[in-house]
Parts: C-alpha cells; structure tokens; sequence
C-alpha cells in the first residue's frame, strides 16, 4: 500500500475527481448532444419544408448572421420536388444521383404524410423528410435535405467551448484545493505536536480548537484524553505516595521495638506486650499489602470476564457475621434478605461485603445492617451502620483510592468495592438514610 502524506491525498482526490469528470463528460456529452442536435437538425428541415409550402407564414424567424453561433450557411436547407415520377429540385443544394434513387424508394413506399429518414453517403450523413401531397390524382412529393456539417460544427464548437470552460474550472479550483490542504493540515499539524508533548509526558498545556465543528469535536476528544491523563498520573503518584506512607510507619514501628528489644529495653512493660505491637504492626503491613495487590489484580482484569456463580446471600452474610461480631461484641449484627440468591463472582462478592463490613465497624456506634433486595433482573445489597454521616461534598469522592477518612485512616477498601461492582457492571452509591449510612451496590443478577 502507497504511503500518502494529507497534501499529496487531497491533490490526488482532487485530480482524481477533475480526470473522472472530464471523462465522463467526454464519454457521456458527446452522445447526449449529438442526439440533441439531430433532433434540432431535423425540427429545422420541417421548418424549413413548411415555408417551402407556405412562404407567406408569420411564425418563420430569420437567422441573425451576425449573432449566429456558427455559420448560417450550414443551416440552409434543400428541397427536392418528385411530381408525376419527375424529381425537379429547387434550390441550389443538390444531391448525389446514387442516393436520389434511394430517396425515390423510400418516398414511394412510405405509408405516413410525413417521415424522416437518415442516408449515410461517402462518409457523410444527409437528414431528410419526405412530405407527401397529392395534385390531381398524382402523389407528389416534397423532400426537404440538410447534411450533417451543421450538426458536426455545432458539436465541435460547444465541444471546444466545454474544454475551455473545464480547463478555465480546474485553475480556478485550484484555489479552493490549496486552501482546503492549508485548512486541514494546520488542525491536524497542532494536534500532532500535542501528542509530541504527551509521548514526553508533558500534558500540561491544554488543547483547544475553535471553528469547524469536526476539529473542534476532535479537540475536545483530545483535551478529554489530556485530563484523563493528568488524573491517571496523580492518582498514581498519589497511590505510590499513599502506599509508600501507609508501609512506613507500621515498619518503622517494628524495626524500633526490635532494635529496643535487641538492646534489652522493653518500649512496653513485658516482651510478650512488645511482640504484640510488632505483630500488630506486621499483621498491618500485610493487610495493606494484600490490598494494594488485590486492588490492582482488579485494575488488570477489567478487560476479562468474570465467573458468575450462585450465591446465598444468606450464607455469606452469616458467615461474615460470625468472624466480625468477635471484634466488636459491643455491636448487634441485623441480616435481612436471607433467603435471596444471585449470580456473581463469589470471592469477590465476599471481598467487597467484607471491606463494607470492615469500613462500618470503624463508625458504628450500636449496630450494623446487612441486607439484600431483588428485583427482576438486579440484586441490591446493603451495609449501614449508625455512625456519624457522610459531609455531602464527601460522597463522591468517598471511594477513592488512599481517601483519608474522618478517623485520619487511609485505606484501599471502598476502592476496592467500586473496582468489584464495576467489574460486575454494577453502581455503586452512599447516601444518608434515616440516621444510618448507608452502602448500596446494586448489580445485575444473570448467568
């Protein structure tokens, strides 16, 4: 396949276009017009043949010889008179005695008044119409003649005058193509040096282009591309500084009250006390790193399909019920909507209540809700607790990755329950319900 810049395939379209209508033109105008003009050549040979027979008619107009479009001469029409079998002709212009013979023929066995006929003669075509009168019991007969060089010169000429106005087109479009080729190329030129920038990493300078409302849409495409990028990176950075921060500080502890422990000093009162802080610390190290690799686990497989499976909802729910009421024994635990059953990624379905699960226990200060509702073709589920309601202007940004909660803790969690309700191509939604968060995932329920 040839490689084209945009210049040379706007020159090509465009040559390609002039050479398709010059030869249709030359194909298709040639035969349209010669039809037309021998119609005309006829319609003058009748003209002409009634003022033979009736010269005194007001409906005969003279030809101009100064403003004809050609010769006049080329328009004069013969006339031949066959009276009683003896051919007399009356105007200067002849015919050839071969192709009177054939004449004579075709007016004898005419059935009709009046008929036209076409004799090609030495290369030449002479139209004719045979008038038929009759005079005293004889059957007479007008021939009317013209030859085909007024048809010819007429062609010629309207034929040389559609080649002067194709070539005088052609220069004045090429005008319009230069300035089309400028017109695209300098959008497309701009655009290009701003994915310069971005292959650079630098998408700091916005992108816009006011006009055509094409470019301009594709302006706009870019500058969305542009800002997307701009989250992407700062979420990432972010990620890394988050992460980097939540790893810290739970190792920094643990290589403080091992260096202590090594060095004989207790930080608490007994060494079962201090391995208990590094075990905590190290059990937090791991939870975080298990997340961050959960977390993007789910990024990757955004792109995959998900095993669906049927689940009990309330099976899970009573499970997870049993392993969290051992931390928080000060909380009551309300499950509704057991008997409901659904289509999912089971290990995921039981992450995302989980992290739910986990995130309520930090704000609840009586009791924590888990239920499920079905309808016809979604599942709903629900984690509310009691605890202190979500600032509006939180609400949507409550499931960002590292969110710094109202309790000063960072977390991977509810980032993770979006991944897992997106995946499903579920919504997600948090609102502030009759004095109880509430945490609503709704997903559709199929095979």
């Amino acid at each position: 396949m040839i490689r084209m810049n945009l210049t040379r395939r706007i020159w090509l379209s465009f040559a390609a276009l002039l050479i398709l209508v010059a030869v249709s033109m030359a194909v298709i105008y040639p035969m349209y017009i010669q039809g037309t003009l021998t119609e005309e050549t006829y319609r003058i040979i009748e003209q002409a043949q009634n003022r033979q027979i009736n010269p005194f008619s007001g409906q005969f107009v003279e030809i101009d010889e100064e403003s004809a479009f050609i010769d006049p001469e080329l328009r004069e029409t013969g006339h031949l008179l066959i009276e009683d079998s003896v051919v007399r002709p009356l105007t200067l212009h002849a015919i050839p005695p071969d192709a009177i013979d054939t004449i004579i023929n075709n007016a004898v066995s005419q059935e009709g008044d009046t008929e036209r006929y076409e004799l090609t003669f030495e290369g030449n075509t002479l139209f004719y119409v045979i008038k038929q009168f009759d005079s005293e019991d004889n059957e007479n007969y007008l021939i009317s003649f013209m030859w085909d060089s007024y048809r010819d010169s007429l062609i010629n000429s309207l034929w040389g005058n559609f080649v002067y106005l194709l070539i005088l087109t052609t220069a004045f479009t090429l005008l319009p193509a230069i300035w089309l080729t400028r017109y695209l190329r300098k959008p497309l030129r701009l655009l290009g040096n701003h994915f310069e920038q971005i292959a650079k990493r630098n998408w700091k300078e916005p992108f816009h282009w006011k006009g055509d409302e094409d470019f301009q849409k594709l302006s706009d495409q870019f500058e969305l591309m542009r800002q997307n990028l701009i989250r992407h990176d700062k979420a990432q950075k972010t990620f890394i500084q988050h992460a980097s921060h939540e790893l810290k500080t739970p190792i920094m502890v643990v290589k403080t009250y091992a260096q202590s422990v090594k060095d004989g000093i207790l930080p608490k009162n007994t060494v079962e006390e201090s391995m208990d802080v590094i075990l905590q610390e190290a059990n937090r190290m791991d939870k975080r790193v298990k997340d961050m690799l959960y977390f993007t686990k789910l990024g990757a497989m955004k792109t995959e399909t998900i095993n669906r499976e049927r689940i009990s909802f309330g099976e899970l729910a009573y499970r997870l019920e049993e392993r969290y009421r051992i931390q928080r024994p000060d909380l009551s635990f309300v499950i509704q909507g057991a008997e409901i059953q659904f289509h999912g990624d089971l290990e995921q379905i039981q992450i995302l209540l989980e992290n739910l699960i986990e995130n309520a226990m930090r704000y609840a200060e009586t009791g924590i809700w888990i239920s499920a509702k079905q309808s016809l073709h979604h599942v709903t589920l629900y984690v509310e607790n009691d605890g202190e309601p979500i600032p509006e202007d939180e609400r949507h940004e409550i499931f960002d990755p590292f969110r710094k909660g109202n309790k000063g803790q960072y977390g991977l969690g509810l980032a993770i329950v979006k991944q897992i309700v997106e995946l499903h191509h579920g919504e997600h939604h948090v609102d502030n319900n009759k004095g109880r968060v509430s945490f609503q995932m709704t997903i559709p329920d199929h095979e």
